[in-house]
């Protein structure tokens, strides 16, 4: 196994701590040497989470998860390995980490590329929202986690990385419900999705689109994370 002790920096022993949105992201990140936690997809509910979390025992600090494409030439499936996080500053991934998340990855049947990441406090919902962050950012995928995992983790000096796989690309619309089709504990809102079609805010389309995008990304996850391994490759 590839070991980089410059990367674990003084912190030596415990678990890698996987961010998540979702409660079906964090089901797919757990095992030996990983420790997980989730919000429903609320990034203020994430981050009084992680107040809580003391992390005198944690590794590293890894945003994992399924992200929103920026970047147009990615598609449902793909994977980015993350080199920094835009937010409100700028967070830089652990080097270290992310080159050996890269080379865990190595010959993975999913197409694997590295690059910047922007989190964002809202559902970034509209082709044209993404193409500005886009342009703005430079950055290939946006997500609704990774800036309160990286703040995190740069409050209590722990290493940070990032793996996303990209679920709905840049050239295609979420619903106007998917917004609010997740419960609290993270897992979908069946109720709010029959709603939305009972009240003419979804249509079976979006629907087919969006569970097509969504199968691909978490196939493309579980087949991630079962290449990394035990501690998601960083032990």
């Amino acid at each position: 196994m590839i070991q980089h002790p410059v990367a674990l920096g003084a912190v030596t022993g415990g678990a890698v701590l996987a961010v998540a949105g979702l409660a079906r992201e964090a089901r797919i990140a757990a095992g030996p040497g990983v420790e997980t936690i989730q919000a429903g997809g609320n990034p203020e509910r994430l981050r009084a989470a992680l107040d809580r979390r003391s992390p005198g025992d944690l590794r590293a600090v890894v945003s994992f998860g399924i992200a929103g494409g920026l970047d147009p030439a990615l598609r449902p499936g793909d994977i980015v390995v993350g080199t920094h996080l835009d937010a409100d500053r700028l967070f830089p991934a652990d080097p270290d980490l992310a080159r050996c998340l890269s080379e865990r990855l190595t010959g993975s049947p999913d197409r694997v590329v590295a690059g910047g990441l922007v989190g964002s406090a809202v559902a970034v919902m509209t082709v044209a929202d993404k193409a500005a962050l886009h342009a703005r950012t430079g950055a290939l995928a946006v997500d609704m986690e990774s800036h309160v995992a990286a703040a995190y983790a740069a409050r209590h000096a722990l290493p940070f990385a990032a793996i996303r796989v990209v679920c709905d690309p840049a050239g295609r619309a979420l619903p106007a419900f998917a917004a609010s089709a997740l419960t609290p504990e993270g897992e979908p809102d069946i109720r709010a999705v029959l709603g939305a079609l009972l009240r003419g805010r979804a249509r079976i389309g979006e629907l087919i689109w969006l569970g097509r995008d969504s199968s691909a990304a978490f196939a493309a996850l579980a087949r991630c994370r079962a290449q990394l391994g035990p501690g998601l490759g960083l032990l």
